[in-house]
């Protein structure tokens, strides 16, 4: 059993205020693999304490030396890039070639992109032409806190501690509870970089606990989150009362229009992303819109790739999906399936209850719906498991009605070999995000939505933006 008790507060690890054991389970096998202490309030009220006095020393460091620190960050990463890689396939259950090619990777290639922003980055650069000693200067906004989900640890806690630091905020990290053993390790890196005390500060707990500690806290100034819709509303309300910037990064449910003239690869592609970490992605395409004229043929595709996944234990290295993280989600998984079947969607791979041959651990079979209908239940809510909604179109005017039928706005994709068409559906959509033809947004590129999804945009430039006050100056020196 690990023994992770310590918190991360004012440059060292320190015993909680009072002792609140709490087990973490490794999803694969039902069975505690650690134990953390949940923080009490006096253990948030130190570590936020710790972050306001170091704030002043700390956004009054020139820029330069901030990104030294970063740099530094990200080679300690790399030496202990594996580590990483064991640690989260253990705590969420990511199968670990999963855990090495892209949940552990996610980290160093968001570090990497945000040291290339940094070094073009303007902090007092001139309004314009025509406006003399007219400057705009980005400062930071201060004391934040930091709120990461499970399902893709060190993406969201380096898309958010690292801008922060290179902006010149010092922090409170609260990673999720559920698979905190990462954001731990990754505080050893920054412990290891000589980072100054107080900058970077850790406190596991739950939500109603420290989370919802920082979001009401009157000396943060802003909290970014990512987690559920549900919980960010609440976050926002919270936040309200002292007037914090609230960044939010929430649910989704992806549309994928498929045309008749896609790529012979765009349906298994479309699957197999959907199935990717186990379907516990906010970007995961869920929905499947499929022309008609294709329809048959993209069924087809679609189950056969569904039989060719399969479902093993996170330790075992190749292609597979693992468990989804935990009992509760097992459940609602199950509940979203049966909801399916009695609605009337057609079955055509998975269904309820385990994997053959896997009777322990929260592993769910790869599942998919055809014949859906807008108001289905698995067409509606966000299911975060590896299920798939399918449905037709006729026309180009009703896919996009379709895709945009959803409180949901994050991430929608295109399959089509009309250039034309993929050019309009990218305006058309409603989303923060569109991908076409399974190409990539590019190095940097914002990641955040519309809607109930969140107005985040995190990532890049666009990321550093998120923790600062912009200051317009006028009568500058030349």
């Amino acid at each position: 059993m690990i023994e992770k008790r310590d918190f991360y507060i004012n440059g060292a690890w320190v015993a909680p205020a009072e002792a609140r054991d709490y087990h973490v389970i490794d999803p694969a096998t039902e069975d505690p693999c650690a134990v953390i202490s949940l923080g009490a309030r006096a253990d948030t009220e130190a570590a936020v304490a710790a972050a306001k006095a170091a704030l002043p020393a700390w956004r009054a460091t020139a820029p330069e030396t901030r990104l030294a620190y970063v740099e530094k960050i990200l080679a300690i990463y790399e030496e202990r890039f594996e580590e990483m890689a064991q640690a989260i396939s253990l705590e969420m259950g990511a199968p670990i070639d999963l855990a090495r090619k892209e949940q552990a990777s996610s980290g160093t290639w968001h570090i990497s992109n945000f040291i290339k922003a940094a070094k073009g980055f303007e902090w007092v650069h001139p309004l314009g032409d025509g406006t003399p000693g007219a400057m705009i200067a980005y400062e930071p906004i201060g004391v934040v806190g930091l709120i990461t989900p499970w399902n893709w640890p060190m993406n969201q806690v380096t898309l958010k501690v690292i801008p922060a630091l290179i902006a010149g905020c010092t922090m409170v990290l609260k990673p999720s509870e559920e698979a905190p053993l990462s954001s731990m390790l990754f505080a050893e890196f920054i412990d290891q970089a000589g980072v100054p005390a107080g900058v970077f500060n850790l406190v596991n707990g739950d939500g109603v606990g420290v989370g919802s500690q920082l979001s009401s806290h009157p000396d943060i100034a802003m909290i970014s989150f990512t987690g559920s819709t549900r919980a960010g509303k609440a976050i926002s309300i919270a936040a309200a009362e002292t007037l914090k910037r609230v960044c939010l990064e929430l649910g989704g449910k992806g549309a994928n229009l498929i045309f008749a003239d896609c790529d012979e690869k765009a349906v298994k592609r479309g699957v197999r992303h959907m199935f990717e970490n186990t379907g516990q992605s906010c970007n995961a395409p869920s929905r499947m819109l499929v022309e008609r004229s294709y329809y048959e043929k993209a069924l087809e595709i679609a189950a056969q790739t569904a039989a060719e996944t399969r479902v093993a234990n996170p330790r075992e290295e190749g292609r597979h999906i693992g468990p989804v993280i935990n009992k509760a989600q097992f459940e609602k998984i199950q509940g979203l399936i049966e909801s399916g079947i009695k609605e009337g969607a057609r079955l055509i791979a998975g269904g309820l209850g385990r994997p053959e041959g896997l009777n322990k651990g929260y592993y769910v079979r790869p599942t998919m719906f055809a014949d859906c209908t807008p108001e289905m239940t698995i067409v509606r809510e966000e299911i975060f498991g590896p299920v798939l909604s399918i449905m037709p179109f006729d026309t180009e005017e009703e896919a996009v009605a379709l895709a945009n039928d959803t409180p949901y706005g994050l991430t929608n994709y295109v399959q089509s070999m009309d250039g034309a068409r993929r050019n309009r559906l990218a305006r058309a959509l409603n989303a923060g995000m569109v991908q076409m033809n399974g190409q990539s947004r590019g190095a940097g590129a914002p990641f955040g939505g519309i809607g109930a999804s969140g107005l985040a945009r995190e990532g890049g430039r666009w990321g550093i933006e998120e923790f600062c006050c912009v200051k317009s100056i006028g009568g500058w020196a030349e």
